[in-house]
């Protein structure tokens, strides 16, 4: 009994092992924008019509293929690998999906798997660019930071530059990867593109054009990183070979170069010293209030700008807000800016114009304001007080805010005390249009008799939809038919589309048979379909057509099809089923 038990166990482990397996193995799943990777399809059995999945993300070499056969303890062991390397195009994350292959008539797939690409690395590890290390000799994508140690909202400069040695050429650029500046406000400055220029880099001689230009304002303290530029190269690899007149042969190979990753360390804005208004503004400023009038009458207004002017954070502080009395009305500002941002950073100036109107006659002040800064090169904190402003308003006209525009253009209307109210007339001379009379008219009537006609008619609707509803077979069958047409309609549009093309046909075929035979999807087994459709009256000649038609969707999606063999096998499907239609 024992012998019978071992003899058994033997058998379903060696049908465990028979079973074919088929995997796809990433050499890693997470990389930088500089790095490849090599992808593994690997089945233990033979197969055919290998299908791999689209690489979305990536630009793809291969496949290359590997085959192992051996035979160990009368064993054998067999493996075909696929192998794929991968070049990402972008950041992000990517999913490879899944491949397919075809063994002993089955169909077996892989398990899709994610790969994150991240920014480019310092130092990638990437022993796949062995063979094309030589030939990024001689050039360097390179970051050039103006400062490493800035303050808070303190403008430094980045310039990404491509350097090429004499002895080396690059065909072409195309930029991989846009680096993202989380922690600091930029501004990108036009680079000078193509132009090419002379300079040196560690101490050699090279050529170099700009690639991009930038202005950061850290907006906080600490460690920051500054992220790499990312290019595709071109780039003339020599063969070894040399034509009629001695000179080397060249071909071009492609290879992702950064510019690597660059730390700055920002200080924070000291706190001694710094003023309670302080709002942010670090660089080298002026501060003026400017009343457009001082004196007012017969219901003028006046426009106050309060403005700074100078090099620094311009875009990124608020200016002071002026107070004025009750009796003076102010409105929102307009603001202005009249900023350049040159590769030093920002400069020019902002403004603030409040439109202020008097309500009252008699002399206002404005009380004088005050504007703190941090100054870069004292390293030290300012404050510029403007003066305290007499407003002398000599008279108020009643109508002075009967239509004074305000620079946004919106409007103060006055109430006049003369005339705050005025009676609602109440009395009309409203008249209708047509005097016909409506009551007892032939209109009066046939509304008044509407209801009663349409009452019967609707209770009638009502139980024939409840009557409908309850039919749960009926409401299969209709459904299944629906289906059936639909996914006949979505095969035509297919034609010419191999794999969605049997799909939808074997869906409507399916769905036909559910509308007709009132089978579910577990019942369809050939014999019980041919069965059933004779026993319905179905001639056997249709009923092998039938069969044959379900037979090429299943087969057909893993062979070779042409367009006309797919315009076949659907006027063949409609034909069979316009034929079932009138036999069933």
């Amino acid at each position: 009994m024992k012998k019978y038990l071992v003899l058994l166990l033997l058998c379903c482990l060696q049908g465990l092992y028979a079973q074919v397996e088929f995997t796809a193995t990433p050499s890693k799943t997470k990389l930088g924008l500089n790095e490849r990777l090599r992808v593994e399809f690997t089945m233990t059995a033979d197969g055919d019509n290998f299908n791999p999945p689209p690489f979305d993300g990536f630009n793809a070499a291969g496949p290359s293929q590997m085959i192992s056969n051996s035979w160990v303890n009368n064993k054998r062991s067999f493996s075909k690998t696929y192998t794929y390397v991968l070049t990402p195009t972008a950041r992000g994350t990517f999913t490879v999906g899944q491949a397919s292959i075809e063994v002993d008539g089955k169909t077996y797939k892989t398990i899709p798997f994610k790969v994150t690409v991240t920014a480019a690395v310092d130092k990638p590890n990437d022993p796949l660019a062995a063979a094309t290390e030589n030939a990024g000799k001689g050039i360097h994508v390179v970051a050039e930071v103006s400062n490493y140690n800035p303050y808070v909202n303190e403008p430094i400069t980045v310039v990404y530059k491509l350097y090429v040695s004499q002895d080396s050429s690059v065909r072409g650029t195309r930029q991989m990867d846009i680096p993202q500046f989380n922690d600091f406000w930029s501004q990108d400055i036009n680079a000078s593109g193509n132009t090419i220029k002379q300079g040196t880099y560690n101490g050699e001689s090279y050529r170099y054009i700009e690639l991009k230009k930038v202005v950061l304002y850290p907006q906080k303290s600490g460690k920051l990183e500054i992220e790499p530029l990312s290019m595709e190269l071109t780039i003339d690899v020599p063969t070894g070979r040399r034509d009629f007149f001695n000179r080397p042969l060249m071909t071009q190979t492609q290879k992702v170069m950064s510019s690597g990753s660059k730390y700055i360390t920002v200080k924070p804005l000291p706190e001694q010293g710094k003023p309670a208004d302080f709002s942010g503004a670090v660089g080298d400023f002026t501060f003026k209030v400017t009343p457009s009038k001082t004196t007012l009458s017969d219901g003028e207004s006046l426009q106050l700008t309060v403005e700074v002017s100078g090099k620094g954070n311009l875009k990124l502080f608020s200016l002071p807000k002026p107070v004025v009395p009750a009796a003076l009305e102010m409105y929102d500002p307009e603001h202005n800016e009249d900023i350049s941002i040159p590769l030093s950073g920002m400069q020019g100036s902002i403004s603030d114009v409040y439109a202020i109107i008097p309500q009252n006659k008699g002399k206002y002040p404005i009380k004088e304001m005050a504007f703190s800064y941090f100054d870069l090169s004292e390293k030290r904190y300012k404050t510029i007080t403007s003066e305290e402003l007499i407003i002398d308003v000599l008279s108020v006209s009643n109508t002075t805010a009967d239509a004074t525009v305000t620079p946004q253009g919106a409007q103060k209307q006055a109430v006049q005390t003369t005339a705050q109210f005025r009676f609602v007339a109440l009395n009309t001379t409203l008249q209708p249009k047509n005097k016909q009379h409506f009551f007892r008219s032939v209109l009066f009537y046939i509304l008044l008799l509407m209801p009663f006609v349409l009452i019967p008619i609707i209770m009638l609707l009502k139980k024939k939809k409840q009557a409908r509803d309850n039919d749960v077979t009926g409401n299969k069958i209709r459904k299944n038919n629906r289906l059936a047409k639909k996914y006949l309609s979505e095969a035509k549009k297919h034609l010419g589309n191999k794999e969605p093309f049997y799909v939808s046909l074997e869906k409507a075929l399916h769905n036909f048979l559910k509308a007709k035979l009132s089978i579910e999807t577990s019942e369809m087994t050939k014999p019980n379909i041919q069965e059933l459709l004779l026993s319905r009256g179905a001639q056997q000649e249709t009923v092998t057509d039938f069969i044959t038609i379900m037979n090429n969707c299943e087969f057909a999606r893993y062979a070779p099809s042409s367009g006309a063999a797919m315009q076949q096998d659907y006027d063949h499907a409609v034909g069979v089923i316009t034929k079932l239609e009138k036999e069933i």
